[in-house]
């Protein structure tokens, strides 16, 4: 048995606008500065780390007042993905072609259950998924390798015979602490550099097919 666990953004979903687009929104509604230089030296940090840093007093903020920011800023992000759905290009096909390979198939993510369903429902792929793990279901984030191990279980499916398909740096370290093979997508906003560990690196997710999968799970140097 043999499994691919896929990262939600960056990895089925191109959200790097809609995240920018929602934050700049939910930033407006509370009178406070957010540019594009705060989200991209922010990128891939959590929600929490985001508001305590940018958000006036962000450090004294009581959890409740952190949690309702950023309830609000992702009922925005999923406005804006919703009216036009970022699918990542080649998402859907390689979903399927494992799916029909025979692949157990999870999503491991910190984000909400509503993102990630949401996802896996407009990419049209919710019935090959066999497992969604997400940040509700996890005490830690990544590059601690929770999600990953998680997902592995409830697959039924061994670490070692599983890969991770991640676009950040975090993500690739926590798929290797799983003791998991990781394939690392060159998303929007990111660089070769940020998924260089990886044991491949690709552009985009059409480069991929089953058998690259099974020869990465072999082995096998399929870079």
């Amino acid at each position: 048995m043999q499994a691919v666990i896929f990262d939600v953004d960056g990895v089925l979903v191109d959200s790097y606008h809609a995240h920018l687009e929602s934050w700049q929104a939910t930033a407006r509604e509370h009178e406070v500065p957010f540019t594009r230089e705060d989200f991209a030296r922010t990128f891939g940090r959590t929600s929490r780390d985001i508001i305590r840093l940018l958000w006036p007093n962000g450090e004294a903020l009581s959890d409740e007042a952190i949690r309702a920011v950023d309830d609000r800023k992702e009922a925005l992000y999923r406005e804006i993905v919703a009216a036009a759905f970022p699918a990542m290009d080649g998402a859907a096909e390689l979903i399927r072609g494992l799916h029909q390979a025979g692949f157990r198939i999870a999503a491991g993510s910190s984000g909400p259950p509503e993102n990630v369903q949401l996802a896996v429902e407009r990419l049209g792929m919710a019935h090959a998924f066999n497992a969604l793990v997400t940040g509700m279901d996890v005490t830690r984030g990544k590059p601690d390798p929770q999600v990953f191990l998680l997902a592995a279980e409830r697959l039924g499916v061994p670490p070692a015979r599983c890969v991770v398909v991640e676009d950040a740096p975090a993500g690739v370290e926590a798929a290797h602490r799983a003791g998991m093979t990781c394939v690392g997508v060159i998303s929007t906003g990111r660089t070769h550099s940020d998924v260089a560990h990886a044991e491949r690196v690709v552009r985009s997710l059409r480069e991929l097919s089953p058998r690259d999968f099974a020869a990465l799970l072999n082995g096998a140097n399929v870079r």
